[in-house]
Order: structure tokens, then sequence, then C-alpha cells
């Protein structure tokens, strides 16, 4: 769409740097000179070199972004992205200026790394800053986890890239399409105020649920089928006189295997291996423990270049319990066989 008389979107060749828009399409090769430091070359002989930094979970400040704004005006033509996992990226800095550039931006306390075999940018959703599901606050375990594995990011000694997602509630799908992934759970159905029910349009709020689990009761009120409920929350948005989550019985569950990408075995869902650990703010030794436990064995047993779920394919499921030391639960049994084809049934594959 074009920008006429200021309304609509701008024109995206005004946001490509000169360098991409010149040789768009001849990108022929990649080279990662140091860990988090990208340098392109084009058939045509043009280099690009990228620095990619880390972010915060969910949300940034102004002040912070006007900071960033700034180096990026001084050290990359005033151009940058972020990239689908929320990394920062400089585009066509100066070779002879990155070592300042990344001196100043982790001065600033952003990390510089996240290529090739390190742990990429953690992905989680803004859980209770922005909703009303989440059982549990997915950007501080993220922090916490960022701040226990900072040097997974800015070195290359994993046997491939690690991605971990984590999502407040069992909505959350990119959770299970990460190597590791963190799903918030509610462990209690949703609490109804019956007295409060003559404010919600009671035929809505019995088909918002996708598993028919709510009945209607009396005139006015409903009743939630405990064994059919999924916790998904789908009701609460309908009705202010439906609340879900209980602080004692909320928790999360730990994900091992997914994958959204067509390299290798190709996209795939995650399966639980954890079913709950309890929400323990604000450093979550669970949470952290758990994923170095599971990142330690698989650093240990994979070949190069093998990814979490490739690994665990090649080990078999029972190995990987073992090996990992992780109990496992009559929950961990998995019975879906489609999780390959449901993960590859997203437009974004095209497997």
């Amino acid at each position: 769409m074009s920008n006429i008389g200021g309304v609509g979107v701008t024109p995206v060749e005004e946001n490509i740097p000169p360098v991409l828009l010149k040789n768009y399409g001849k990108w022929d090769t990649h080279e990662i000179p140091r860990p988090g430091v990208i340098k392109r070359i084009s058939e045509t002989g043009d280099v690009c070199y990228t620095v990619r930094l880390a972010m915060p979970p969910s949300r940034i400040s102004v002040a912070t972004m006007l900071e960033l704004c700034d180096l990026a005006d001084e050290y990359s033509g005033g151009y940058f992205r972020i990239t689908l996992r929320n990394s920062f990226e400089f585009i066509d800095v100066i070779p002879e200026k990155i070592d300042e550039l990344i001196g100043k931006a982790e001065a600033m306390g952003f990390p510089v790394g996240g290529t090739k075999n390190s742990l990429h940018n953690i992905m989680a959703c803004p859980a209770w800053i922005h909703c009303n599901l989440p059982a549990t606050d997915s950007p501080g375990i993220a922090k916490a986890l960022g701040d226990a594995l900072i040097e997974e990011f800015k070195n290359h000694r994993l046997p491939s890239w690690l991605k971990i997602n984590i999502g407040a509630c069992a909505n959350i799908e990119e959770a299970l399409m990460a190597d590791i992934g963190i799903i918030g759970v509610h462990r209690d159905q949703p609490i109804v105020i019956e007295e409060k029910m003559q404010i919600c349009e009671r035929p809505t709020v019995i088909h918002s649920c996708p598993t028919y689990a709510i009945k209607p009761k009396g005139k006015h009120s409903v009743t939630i089928v405990a064994e059919k409920c999924i916790h998904c929350g789908a009701c609460t948005m309908h009705c202010e006189a439906i609340l879900t989550g209980d602080p004692k019985l909320d928790g999360y569950a730990v994900a091992v295997g997914g994958k959204a990408s067509n390299t290798g075995s190709g996209p795939d869902l995650g399966r639980v291996v954890i079913p709950y650990l309890p929400n323990n703010p604000p450093r979550w030794e669970e949470a952290v423990n758990a994923v170095v436990q599971i990142m330690d064995a698989w650093r240990k047993d994979a070949n190069p270049d093998e990814r979490m779920r490739e690994w665990v394919n090649r080990i078999g499921w029972d190995r990987f319990f073992k090996k990992t030391g992780i109990m496992v639960s009559i929950k961990d049994i998995d019975g879906y066989i489609y999780g390959s084809e449901f993960a590859r049934s997203d437009l974004r594959f095209g497997w």
C-alpha cells in the first residue's frame, strides 16, 4: 500500500538499506566471523555485516529504543531490524566499527550473540502485562533463563542452535515449536460467580467453549464439566463472571523437541516431559534447573549440528528420560500421533 497523503503503510523500499536493495535476490552465502556478527556475501561481491543483540522479552521502553536508534544512526546508516525471535540487528555496519559498536551495546546491557551453535534469543509472551489468561509469568522466566544461560548466547559451544519459547498459558502454540518450551498450566477449572452471570450473554459463553464443557444452569447461570475443561480460558474472555487461575495451583510444564524450521526432519511439535513445576519467582530455580538439565544431556550426547528433536529421534524417548534424569510420569505419555502433520500444516512452512 502506498503512503498517499500520509495515510497507509510506507513503501517497503524506503526502509531497506541501500546495499540490500541493490543486491535483492543476489545474496549467495554468509559467514559468522564471531558470535553475533553475520557477514553476508552477494553474487556481485558486495558484503553486508550484521550485528545481533539479545532483546528483553515482550517489551522495551521508548527511551531504550531511542538509544538503540542513536547507535543505528552512528554505526549502520540508521538501519536496523527486529527479527522473528525479537533480536535486534544493526544492518550494514562498517567492519572497522564493529568492535566499537559491540562495546557500546554491551555497555548498555545488550549482549551480542545468538548466532550459529548457540542459544538464540528467548521468546516469551507478555503474560500478565497484557493478558488475563496466564498461569505463569513468562517474561520473568525468560529473564531468569537468560541470566543463567548468557554464556551460551555469547559463544558457539552447543551442538546446534538452541531455541527456547515460553507461553504463559496453553493457548500459546509457539511454546511447543521450540527445542525447549515452557507452557503455563492451570490445574483447576474456572470459577463461576453465579450472582454476576446475569451481566453475561449465556449463549455466547456456552458456545465459546471448544470442548462443550459449559452447560446451562438454572435461568441465568452455567456450570463447567471438569472432565471436559482444557483450561483454555475462552469463556473468561466472554464473561467477567467467570474467573480462571489459582495462585496456589497454577504453574508450568516443560516440553522438548519442538521445531519450526524445514531443515533436517522438518517442523514438529514438542512433547511434555515435565507436566508441572510450581511458580517460584523471582529467579524461577525449578525452570532454570530443568532447562540446564536437558541442555547438558543434549550437549554431551548429540552429534555436531544435531538439533534437540533430531537427537531425541535418534536415541528414542526412553533413553532421553534416562540421560536427562527426568522422572517419567503417566502424564508424559503422548498418544497424539499427528503432531508432525499439525506442525507442518502451518502456512509459514510450505512443507
